[in-house]
């Protein structure tokens, strides 16, 4: 009786441990710990880069100073890394590529870690043809660009999309229409298009200072008045306009705020998209994760800023090819460059700090 006895003890402390662990979800006691010492160095500003190529001269730059405490921390597949920049207190986290890893990874980060602020930088493609490669771009506003509604052949403008009238689609800000692009549109009969037209939506969000459940909507989400305006600084930054002896841009990179950036998830290298994109919404940058840090900084109540260097002409510059394989590095440098003066600026209160989730671990 005693060894069935100490069996069943045995399991049953087996259930009880399997339940401890379930109850902590995917973060373990121990993490939870290591977040709540990575804390107290903070609060944060939070950085956010999409790529190894844009990280990478952020490590090797000696402004950056990792912590000797807490270098930096893996959790659910992400690396948090600590440090500071000129005596602010940083935390860095590459995100991947796209709208979906760029808007998860900044959930991790407010969720987990005391963050007063988030600044976003990269390399993108251009839509501005007043602007060059190299140039370094910061948008007051961001766009997501690729959430439509895909309109049936044969309705157009003035039919109602599907549930339009229930308020979960809207037709305010335009669409693109594939007729329109059509080879041969001088014959209405071979111009028209199946494909018809789409529809571009804003997003549902659920602010933090809202009602849960109750949705809102967002297309253009601004940054921060103040780190727009703090941006200003930067515009007279020198920055490097060659690639190798061989190669350099027709002039010297600049720094320049602009009004609006647009992300999708599409890599752009088609003209004709480009030309629309620039008449239809005026984006300067366009690319891949902007807009979703936005939006997660947005609902959040963070400030926020991004920085995104040009590295093509998408779907121009070249007829031999996409430039992007040749000024990557420079683009993403530079890119790195202006980030690497601006968190520096944004001094080293707390008061930006909210009462958000990461403050109360």
């Amino acid at each position: 009786m005693g060894g069935v006895r100490q069996q069943l003890m045995a399991v049953v402390l087996v259930a009880v441990t399997l339940m401890a662990t379930a109850a902590e979800g995917y973060i373990t006691q121990k993490t939870w710990a290591a977040i709540r010492r990575a804390n107290r160095a903070g609060p944060f500003v939070g950085l956010v880069v999409p790529n190894t190529y844009e990280m990478v001269p952020v490590l090797e730059s000696p402004s950056f100073v990792a912590s000797k405490s807490i270098p930096n921390m893996d959790i659910q597949g992400r690396r948090f890394r600590f440090g500071t920049i000129e005596g602010q207190s940083v935390v860095m986290v590459m995100t991947g590529l796209s709208m979906l890893n760029a808007g998860l990874t900044t959930q991790m980060l407010l969720s987990l870690f005391r963050v007063k602020g988030i600044v976003h930088w990269g390399i993108a493609g251009n839509a501005n043809e007043d602007l060059q490669i190299g140039d370094v771009t910061i948008p007051e506003y961001w766009a997501h660009v690729s959430l439509w509604n895909w309109q049936r052949f044969g309705d157009g403008k003035d039919n109602e999309l599907p549930l339009e009238a229930a308020g979960d689609y809207t037709r305010e800000y335009g669409a693109l229409n594939f007729s329109d692009y059509t080879v041969g549109q001088s014959n209405p009969a071979l111009s028209a298009n199946l494909l018809n037209s789409i529809w571009y939506q804003p997003e549902e969000i659920f602010p933090k200072s809202g009602e849960p459940e109750v949705r809102q909507h967002a297309f253009w989400v601004p940054a921060s008045k103040r780190y727009y305006a703090l941006a200003k600084k930067l515009e007279g930054m020198e920055l490097p306009a060659c690639v190798n002896a061989t190669t350099c841009l027709p002039r010297a990179p600049r720094v320049t705020r602009v009004s609006k950036g647009c992300s999708a998830n599409v890599f752009l290298d088609n003209a004709e998209y480009r030309q629309f994109l620039r008449k239809q919404f005026g984006c300067t940058p366009v690319e891949m994760e902007s807009a979703a840090v936005a939006l997660v900084a947005h609902t959040q109540g963070v400030p926020f800023l991004t920085i995104r260097s040009l590295s093509d002409l998408a779907g121009g510059g070249s007829a031999l090819g996409n430039e992007a394989s040749t000024f990557i590095d420079i683009a993403a440098k530079n890119a790195v460059q202006v980030m690497l003066k601006f968190v520096p600026l944004l001094g080293k209160s707390a008061e930006e700090m909210d009462d958000g989730a990461a403050a109360d671990i």
